[in-house]
Parts: C-alpha cells; structure tokens; sequence
C-alpha cells in the first residue's frame, strides 16, 4: 500500500504472477490494507460499473457517519480515478489525485470516509469494480460537478465528457459547502 497524497487514500499494485496460461493476482488483500489504514475495512457492497469512452462518473461521497470507504480496481480497459478532498478543514481540502487504473497494472485505490471519489473512460470500454463499506443509501449520498473549474480535475478526454444527469445537476464546491453537506476532516 502506498500513501497518496490526500490523508486517507492509498493505492496498491499488486504483483502479477504471468505464465502461458494468462495472470494471476491477489487484488484485495485484507491484512495489508489494515495494516496501512489502522482498522478493518468492512465489506457491505460490491459494485460493478460498466462504461463506454468518455463517461464521466462522480465526485460522490456519502454523509460521515457513516460514511463509505470505497476499494476501487477496474478489471478490464482504462479509467483515470480521481480523489477528491472534501473534507472541510483538511489540509488538502479542495485539492484531488489521479491515478490510472487499468487491466495492465491491476492497480486499486482506497478512499476513507469522507473523501470524493469519480472516474472517467480512457479506453473504448471499462469495468470498474468497487468494494464498499456501507450500502448504498440514497438519502446520504451527494455529489459535487466533477467539472468544477474550482477543483480542476485534468479528465484527460477527448471531447465533451458523458455525464448522468444527477452528476451534471450536483452543486459547485462552494455551493456544497455552503449548503453544509460536505464532511467535517478529523486528523488520524
């Protein structure tokens, strides 16, 4: 596991066993992850999102508490997954990472509670997987523009990106904080 640069997001890459027959990995590992972030992730949702090139999905996060950690891997084709900080009071408030995930680096990113999570399509077509510590609750979930120019996440599209209507409807950030849904940061 390594830090990013967001207190409480971490990304693995996994190593890759390749023989004649294809690959072999391990893409959660449990003990490593607690062994990173201090407690268990529990497991209560596994999601499965399949999209063409340039969907756009996110900035979502959830109300803390309890919020939703998220283990996020995609499984075949290429996305760019970004984190964004929107934790009012943090260091990094405001700011995001991105990371390519894809079916070559197997590579997974891991988000606390609290934090922003949205991906975009770099290939024709991707899967991404997400390992989730609550349910999905639609009263506590919220979004944030994923193309607000405050935050200025570089998607790497080409294009206009594809966006549900929800995500394209979701606030700015300032009008999220002003409207006091964004999560308060607590220091680890």
């Amino acid at each position: 596991m390594e830090r990013m640069s967001i207190e409480g997001a971490w990304s693995f890459t996994p190593r890759i066993h390749s023989d004649i027959r294809g690959d072999f990995l391990e893409c959660f590992r449990a003990g490593e992850l607690r062994e990173a972030i201090g407690h268990t992730m529990e497991l209560a949702q596994a999601n499965c999102s399949v999209s063409r090139r340039g969907v756009l999905r996110g900035v979502h996060f959830a109300d803390v508490p309890p919020g939703q950690a998220k283990y996020v891997t995609c499984v075949s084709g290429k996305v760019l997954d970004v984190v964004v900080d929107l934790r009012v009071g943090s260091p990094t408030f405001g700011t995001w990472e991105g990371l390519v995930l894809d079916d070559v680096s197997r590579r997974a990113v891991y988000l606390s509670e609290g934090l922003g999570h949205a991906f975009a399509v770099l290939s024709e077509q991707a899967t991404v997987l997400y390992l989730c510590s609550q349910p999905y609750a639609p009263g506590r979930e919220h979004g944030v523009h994923p193309l607000d120019p405050e935050i200025g996440v570089d998607w790497r599209l080409d294009g206009e990106p594809v966006l549900s209507d929800k995500d394209a409807a979701a606030p700015t950030l300032s009008e999220a904080l002003d409207s006091g849904i964004l999560p308060r940061y607590r220091p680890s």
